[in-house]
This record gives C-alpha cells, structure tokens and sequence, in this order.
C-alpha cells in the first residue's frame, strides 16, 4: 500500500501515541462496555407469586355508585347480557377508538396523527396478537375459565354508534353468580379513565384491567424481539425489556404507572390509588409468519415474544387511567399520575440518558426556530434542523478544538526536551525500576511547561458521549419517525440508497487527514486513516439515517475548520515544528522512493 503522509503531522513520540492509545481505547471501551453495562445492570426477572383466587373485601362492601348489586347470600344474580354482537367508536381529535359489547373490550385504538408502514392511520391494536391473547381493556383473572367467560361474554353497552369525547361509556354483564361493571371516561387528550369491578357472590375478586398483546405497530419490530414494561415504583423507573420478563407475574407495590411501551409509543396505566396497585406482567410466543400483515416475513416458523401488562387493585375494585399515545416529551410532560409525577420517564434514552435528553430538546429548539418555508409540502424541517443544529454544536466546541490545537503545540515544542530524556534512560523496559523515574522527569517537565497529555485528546473525548447520545436519540423519539428529507423517507430508519454511508467514509478519511497528530506512529496513523472511515460507514450502513446525517454534518464542518486553523500562525507553525521533526527522523527532508499524498493547506 502506498504510503500517505498527512503535511499536518510529524514523526513519532511514545508519551503522544500513548494521549492516541488512550483515546482510541477510551472509544472502543465505551462501545463494547455499553452491552455489558446492560447485562449487568439490567434488573432479573420479577419473581412468579402465587396465584390469587380472591382478593379481601375492601372495607365498604358497597359497590361504587352506578355498579350493579347482589345480595351477599344469593347464589345468582339476575341475567344480564347482550342479544348481539355492537360497535361503539369514541373519539376526539386524537383518537379514534373502537368498542365491541363482545368482553367489553377495544377491537381498534387509531391515532389520526400517526400511520403506519403502509400509509395508513396507525392502530396500536396489534389485532393478531389480540384475537390470541386478549384485546385491550379485557379483564385478567387468576382463574383461566373465567377471564375467557369475560372474554366471550355479549355486556350491554350505554350506548352504541359513535361517541365525541368528552363521553361516558359503560358496559354491564350477570350471569349466574358473576356481575361485571365497567366504565370509561374520555376527554380531549390521550388519557382515558376506567372504572371497572368484578363480583362473585356479591364480593369483589382480583380482575385486572388489560393490555395483553403489545401494541401494533410492533408488527416490523417483533423479529427484533422490542418491547418493554415499564413501571415506576416510589420515584424508582425501570423498563424491562423482553429478555428480563417473565410472564404470569405479580407484583404488589405502589405503582405509580405501569405498561407495556416500544420505541415510539406506549400503553400506561396510572392507578388512581397507587399504594394498593398491583401489577401482572403477561409474555407470550406469536409465529410472524401467521400474521395477516406481514405475509412470507420469514421462511419457516419464527416465533417471537409478545409482551403486555394486566394492572388492578388489591380491593378488586380497578379506578386508574390509561395513557396510550406517542412518547413525545411534549406530550408525556402533560399527562400526571395520581402522585402529580408526570410520564416523562417513559422515554428512556438508554446509557447516556440525560445527555441524549439535552440534545434532542436542543434539536427541538432548533426545529421551532427554523421557518416555516422548510415545513411545506415535503416536511424536510427534521432534516434541517439536524444540520441547523450539528452546525450550532461544532462551533460550541470550537473553541476546544483551539485550545487542544495549543495543547498538542506546547508538546510538539517541548519534544526535544522528552526524546533527551528518553535517550538518558535509554528506553528502559516497563519492569525496570528506571521506567518510574523516566516518567516521573518527564511529567515534571511537562507540568514545568503547562503541557497536559491530555490536553490534545479532550476535543475528542467530548464528542464521543455526544455521538453515543445522537446514536440513541435517533431512534427513541417519536419526532423523527417517518420524517423526511429529500431521498430520506424516514430520519429514523437507514439511508435506503446508503448515499451518506458512503459519503461518511469519504469525508472521515478527509477529517483525519487534515486534524494534525502529532506524535502519532506513522504506521497507526495510516491504519487510522481508513480504519475509522470504514468502521464509521458500516456504523450508519444500516442505522438511522438521522444520525449519518449528524455525522456527515460534522465531519464537513470539522474539515472546513480544520483548513482555518491550519492556516493560522499556530497551524503553521506546528507544520514547521513537525516537518523538522520529521527531517530528523527520517535523514532527509524527503520520503525516498514513497509515494505521497500531499493534503491542501
């Protein structure tokens, strides 16, 4: 291979390459550190309790007002049910949702904001899944035949056609020792309220409010095994992924919400008492390829986890609301639980949360800001406002790229100074007592300049955490999704036709090129120089686009500072200082017989 030689570098120097190493490691070590943070730190599997048959008595054995009643000695109750199967569709101007008298139950919960992969309006019932394992609002009992009695059983709606929120909806069923009441209440925004009790003999039994069968637009992510539940338990948030979750499990604790969410939307629970709250966590197998909407997804069987929740209360009389919406931190911020928390926690941005936090609600600034002539037609704002913003963030940094030029100067002039005291050691071995003392001098003389080891390396360092942060965040919030720009039909999603894939190798190669590394071992250098642009084009290969975007932004940025700083006095003058170095090393001011590129300055 022939050899490249960046004008902006110099020769070799162990305590520079050592500042190299560090970071290069540092880079690594966070990347494959990430997945063993996760194993380690990701909470077991909750513990199966026993089945309950029947919770205690709450201490009033009055059903709320509106229920219907029984003696506590009678053996039946009078007949209630349905002669046939009805619809009811209650909606607002975010949702539309459908109701069969058949369980009492949601067959269709349509956001109008949202579409699906085919263009169509989005339908969290994931109805596959749900005609096998319960659709939402269902009831779950610990008793098999009477949760599938509820199931199947025709109640007597309030009311039948459709419903404009703000609306009451109810549903009664008896039938003989057994009497269901629910009731729901629905407003302008995402939230619902449930009232609902089950009676056997006359006494209330633990029936937990449902929502068995994930959420639907979960029907190109299942093979990827996505979803989770998530709960908060006296301030504490956890988001068990389907790895980490059993099915069948029932945990007693003052839930201050509790549901099942993916990427961009969720299904929340907020008891409206959260001390007396207890949860099930439901996980079960579904085969893809049986799915209506995903035809041949796979050759062969693939059966993959579905996830859900089943939330009540320990009276057996269930009062809570149901958040079910995007996890917009907007939209998130709104909704507050009975302990005046609010939903925000649901939007985990992984390992380096609070900095991907900062970030997106810096690119949302950015986004409001931008006029409104970006928006039209096309919806090309997101877009813009990653390049707005990666702009904003390169030249806030700035000024630490400056200072880490100064700091690679100062070593690059004191040079000299260190290979003399690496000559009077003589490179001692890492064993040999004198390779303590060679460090110690050259520290000294180090700190005797105002030269940090560091120094060059911070510039770098920073960015790592912002990448990392840009490397989540991409595919967390519900902003993004389905977001175009130009060929890019959805920020989230990879470059379909991999344009900025390759354009990253291309404009990290000239990133590289041009930032000075002094110090650095030629031989390092030239294997970083197609090493890194090779390992950032397969990064964004099949990742969001988003964030080739962010990334492509920023190296072209860099590049261009880059070029700025190499012309000044402190650029020239560490080309001066490196190509003396160089001419020592090497005898000569040329490389004999290589063939080298020279870089613009």
């Amino acid at each position: 291979m022939p050899e490249i030689r960046n004008p902006n570098q110099g020769g070799g120097g162990s305590q520079d390459n050592r500042s190299f190493m560090v970071m290069l490691l540092v880079m690594f070590g966070v990347i494959f550190g990430l997945q063993y943070w996760r194993a380690k730190h990701t909470p077991p599997p909750p513990e199966k309790s026993p089945a309950i048959t029947q919770s205690a008595t709450p201490q009033s054995s009055a059903p709320a007002a509106g229920t219907p009643t029984a003696a506590s000695s009678a053996s039946s109750v009078a007949t209630v049910q349905g002669t046939a199967e009805s619809t009811t569709v209650v909606e607002n101007e975010l949702y539309r949702i459908t109701f069969s008298n058949r369980g009492a139950q949601v067959t269709s919960w349509v956001l109008k904001g949202f579409n699906d992969t085919t263009g169509h309006p989005l339908n969290l019932v994931l109805d596959d899944a749900a005609k096998q394992f319960g659709y939402p609002l269902s009831l779950y009992t610990y008793d098999a035949g009477l949760t599938q009695q509820l199931k199947q059983a025709l109640y007597v709606p309030s009311a039948t056609g459709s419903l404009q929120a703000p609306a009451s909806l109810s549903f009664d069923y008896a039938a003989g020792n057994v009497t269901v009441h629910k009731t729901f209440s629905f407003g302008a925004d995402y939230v619902i309220h449930a009232d609902t009790v089950v009676l056997r003999d006359g006494a209330p039994i633990s029936a937990l409010l449902a929502w068995p069968a994930a959420l639907g637009d979960m029907e190109n992510q299942l093979a990827y095994g996505y979803g989770q539940i998530d709960t908060s338990t006296n301030g504490k948030d956890e988001h068990l992924d389907i790895k980490h979750t059993s099915g069948g499990a029932t945990l007693k604790q003052p839930f201050d919400f509790a549901g099942v969410s993916d990427q961009y939307f969720a299904a929340v629970f907020m008891p409206d008492q959260p001390q007396d709250a207890m949860l099930v966590t439901l996980h079960n197998q579904i085969d893809v390829n049986k799915m209506s909407r995903m035809p041949g997804f796979s050759k062969g069987t693939a059966q993959v986890p579905v996830l859900g929740t089943a939330v009540g209360n320990v009276s057996g009389h269930n009062q809570t609301r149901l958040f079910v919406g995007p996890k917009s931190i907007k939209v998130l911020k709104s909704v507050r639980t009975a302990n005046n928390n609010t939903l925000e926690t649901l939007l985990d941005f992984g390992f380096w949360g609070p900095v991907g936090k900062v970030l997106f609600l810096g690119l949302q600034a950015v986004h409001s800001a931008l006029p409104h002539a970006l928006d039209a037609v096309h919806d090309y704002s997101w877009g813009w406002a990653i390049i707005f913003f990666t702009i904003l963030i390169n030249l806030i940094l700035l000024p630490l790229r400056v200072q880490g030029m100064r700091s690679m100067l100062k070593m690059q002039r004191i040079q000299p100074q260190i290979d003399a005291i690496k000559a009077k050691y003589k490179n001692p071995k890492a064993t040999d007592p004198k390779m303590a003392e060679m460090n110690a001098e050259i520290m000294k003389t180090q700190k005797d300049n105002g030269v940090s080891m560091f120094g060059g390396c911070v510039p770098s360092l920073i960015q790592l955490p912002l990448l990392f942060a840009f490397f989540t965040m991409m595919t967390r919030v519900v902003e993004l999704r389905q977001s175009h720009w130009y060929w890019l039909h959805d920020l989230s999603l990879a470059d379909p036709h991999h344009i900025l894939p390759i354009l990253m190798v291309i404009t990290s190669f000239l990133a590289q090129y041009y930032t000075p590394s002094p110090g650095v071992d030629p031989q390092q250098q030239k294997m970083m120089a197609f090493m890194m642009p090779l390992f950032s084009g397969y990064m964004t290969w099949q990742y969001a686009s988003g964030l080739a975007l962010y990334w492509n932004i920023s190296n072209i940025v860099m590049i261009i500072q880059q070029q700025v700083m190499n012309r000044t006095s402190l650029g020239r003058e560490m080309r001066e200082i490196a190509a003396k170095r160089a001419a020592r090393k090497t005898g000569a001011a040329k490389v004999g017989g290589a063939r080298t590129i020279q870089g613009r300055r």
